[in-house]
């Protein structure tokens, strides 16, 4: 019996009976021999730690936009808490934590530079319909590895898919990540607004901090606590209380920090630094060879579009200052 093997039985014997078996995974798209150390989802996730675009995630901008100093969380430090929780709540339900790890990592691989107002200035340019949820899942099946992409398996994709919005996803272990999300970046964005002067923790409505508690860890736990204690079966979710507390914090959230002028003030920049750089790029002969190929096979738009959401924001900078700021004249 191999390791892996040994692995997959521990699996058969420990796991919750809704929990994904490694074992009986849906499969990749291309069938490549089974690895003698470990589990398919455990593949998966070493191949993400691995790739491009992960390491690009600590110059991606998760609510401030560059900012000074170096405690302000990144896109990859934002994925970093997401599978910590995830993680979390996926041993306490006796679920895959292999599988949870894996989704959890690549969830915003195809986040675009500069957040979410990336995201906004590149589903206004053709060929529209740009979610990062599921450019993250054409990163890691389509992008990745100069065009052959990561090979993934079917239940890692479909988590990734539906992390975000939309149907929810085929496995519990999706299901926590979903909400795995929600908990890590309510919370450490309240953390980073804290930091940037933008809030103090006496702001919390008294309501929500009578509920969830007044630190961040406290609401952490109390938001981990209530979706363990009441999730059943594969199903997941919280206790009214806790759900409405949620709630009421993401909308004072947005009120008070994503909607802030002050603190989404460069955010106004982003829409002209996206639009230059991909009308730049739509020539397919200023573009790295395998997204030509891309070019070739789906049009100059989508290849820009794909090329343009990579960038990190520090590349994006520098490539605009490059190709459009003129520079001193040094005889």
């Amino acid at each position: 019996m191999t390791v892996r093997e040994r692995y997959q039985l521990i699996e058969s014997q420990t796991l919750a009976p809704w929990a994904a078996q490694s074992a009986q995974s849906r499969g990749r798209a291309r069938e490549e021999p089974e690895c003698p150390l470990r589990t398919a989802f455990q593949r998966d996730r070493d191949r993400i730690i691995h790739c491009k675009s992960f390491r690009r995630l600590k110059h991606k901008t998760q609510v401030f936009l560059a900012p000074e100093g170096d405690h302000y969380r990144t896109r990859l430090t934002h994925t970093l808490e997401v599978s910590q929780i995830a993680r979390t709540i996926a041993r306490a339900l006796r679920v895959n934590e292999d599988l949870t790890e894996a989704i959890a990592l690549a969830h915003d691989l195809g986040h675009t530079p500069f957040g979410h107002a990336g995201e906004r200035a590149l589903n206004a340019l053709p060929p529209g319909d740009f979610h990062h949820y599921l450019q993250s899942v054409r990163v890691v099946d389509r992008l990745e590895k100069e065009g052959r992409g990561l090979n993934l398996c079917w239940e890692v994709l479909n988590g990734v898919a539906c992390h975000t919005e939309g149907a929810e996803a085929a496995t519990v272990e999706g299901r926590i990540v979903r909400w795995a999300d929600k908990i890590a970046y309510i919370n450490h964005d309240i953390d980073d607004a804290i930091r940037a002067g933008v809030l103090t923790e006496a702001d919390i409505p008294r309501d929500i901090v009578a509920q969830l508690g007044g630190s961040k860890t406290q609401r952490i736990t109390s938001l981990i606590l209530s979706l363990v204690e009441n999730s059943r079966e594969g199903r997941i979710g919280m206790d009214p209380a806790s759900f409405e507390a949620y709630q009421a914090l993401h909308a004072f959230m947005y009120d008070k920090v994503y909607r802030n002028e002050y603190a989404k003030s460069e955010e106004k920049k982003v829409p002209h630094i996206i639009e230059s750089l991909w009308r730049h790029y739509r020539d397919p002969a200023r573009l790295p060879d395998y997204m030509g190929k891309i070019a070739a096979e789906e049009g100059a738009d989508m290849a820009a579009r794909d090329y343009v959401a990579g960038m990190s924001d520090h590349f994006a900078v520098a490539a605009y200052q490059e190709l459009f700021i003129p520079k001193s004249w040094n005889p």
